[in-house]
């Protein structure tokens, strides 16, 4: 048999060629958000970053994903925002901790994902990293045939930041009578599509024109598309809290599990907050969901974040001239003394 006649990679469902060509164009997007502490980044087997500029240095660290969002952006073709989102979710996750970012690496597995959907997925991790002052380092993208079906591919992310360890952010100086301050989220962020897709039946095998049909109904409640909100970039919180953080006593970002869920990982068991649902408008989108699914009001609260993106506990008396520096911002609740029966999060129906 001749090497013309055998079985190739090629044939096999992988291209190396093309993907080697897709690795220099990524190496491009990474050195863009390389600064003097990379010593080494897309191209050998390990990306090398220095830590400088700490006393006593914290890592925080985070892995995450982009879930079923990825089902929208491919069924539109649009990709760039989901590699955003990637990023900010993971800054928004170490962010708790009072961790500043400093290196992100991303994995990419597919079956047949186009190179250069692939390279616009790619380029929104970066735009996002540079946009944040993040170095992308380095990351994976690997090919799958015949673990990932034609069209399906995945998105992850890993991230790295540092904290003194004298200004770590672990909740021992939350106590009772704190202001909860929500900031406001840009949608649903990247929680509860796959709850959304089985309302309307996105990606559930009734053909790509039913998709994008759905998705390019103009609802006037939303201003656009369903699918440019459901598209919207998972917003960052970081540079809005900044320079607040010493002021901060506790973190919540709201992702999968909502604000019951997510509000609840910053409390011991003797503290708790109570949440006024009156103190905000839940966004349209969150109302269009309920009333297309008929959904019941304690499976919303625990799906979506339903407009709060993320919440913070400080000093009552912090918290009105923090509010007024936070754009969008409101006092949501406050930390109240949590007995042995009550629940760590009140006051949202269930």
């Amino acid at each position: 048999m001749t090497d013309s006649e055998g079985v190739t990679y090629v044939g096999a469902g992988v291209d190396i060629d093309a993907a080697e060509e897709t690795v220099r164009r990524y190496g491009e997007i990474a050195r863009r958000t390389a600064g003097p502490e990379v010593l080494s980044g897309v191209g050998p087997f390990a990306g090398l970053f220095q830590l400088a500029g700490y006393r006593d240095p914290v890592l925080a660290a985070s892995a995450d994903g982009v879930g079923t969002k990825l089902v929208i952006a491919g069924a539109l073709g649009r990709y760039g925002s989901v590699g955003r989102d990637l990023v900010n979710h993971c800054v928004n996750d170490i962010l708790p901790a009072g961790a500043q970012p400093l290196f992100f690496m991303d994995y990419l597995a597919t079956a047949d994902l186009s190179q250069e959907a692939r390279v616009e997925l790619v380029g929104g991790v970066g735009a996002a990293c540079e946009e944040l002052g993040i170095a992308l380092i380095g990351g994976e993208t690997a090919d799958l045939p015949d673990v990932y079906v034609p069209g399906v591919f995945d998105l992850a992310g890993f991230i790295v930041g540092a904290v003194e360890r004298d200004e770590v952010i672990d909740g021992s100086r939350l106590a009772a009578g704190d202001a909860l301050i929500a900031l406001p989220s840009s949608g649903l962020q990247t929680n509860g599509y796959s709850l959304v897709r089985e309302i309307w039946g996105i990606g559930k095998g009734l053909g790509d024109d039913h998709d994008r049909e759905v998705l390019e109904t103009r609802y006037e409640e939303l201003g656009g598309t369903l699918g440019d909100a459901l598209l919207a970039v998972h917003g960052c919180f970081l540079d809005q809290l900044r320079p607040l953080l010493p002021r901060i006593h506790a973190i919540a970002h709201i992702t999968g599990g909502g604000i019951p869920g997510n509000l609840s990982r910053i409390f011991e068991d003797d503290l708790g907050a109570v949440v006024d649902p009156a103190s905000w408008e839940v966004p349209a989108l969150f109302e269009l969901i309920r009333r297309s699914g008929n959904v019941a009001a304690g499976e919303m609260w625990r799906a979506f974040n339903m407009g709060a993106g993320l919440i913070v506990a400080v000093d009552a008396a912090d918290a009105g001239g923090m509010i007024a520096g936070l754009p969008g911002a409101w006092r949501i609740g406050e930390v109240v003394p949590r007995g042995a029966d009550d629940a760590a999060v009140r006051g949202l129906d269930e």
